[in-house]
């Protein structure tokens, strides 16, 4: 199965939260572009964060950016 582009908004913005500390998450504000604020609310709904806006990772979020972390520098080289 292809990614699709909103998959690729997800991914993306996950890709943007902290793994340094588990007390860090992002903030997604109104002002930002529609397609940041619709994958917030898609990974909210998934369970992968924990606020509509941003938040922090869930367990399964944490779980997740790993493997993203690791697609993601895999396609890079």
């Amino acid at each position: 199965m292809p990614f699709t582009q909103p998959m690729l908004e997800e991914l993306n913005l996950l890709l943007k939260f902290p793994l340094s500390s588990l007390h860090q998450g992002l903030k997604i504000h109104q002002d930002a572009d529609a397609a940041v604020i619709a994958a917030a609310s898609r990974l909210y709904e998934k369970g992968i964060i924990d606020q509509p806006d941003g938040g922090y990772l869930t367990d399964l979020g944490h779980d997740l950016i790993e493997h993203a972390q690791i697609l993601s520098s895999a396609l890079s080289e």
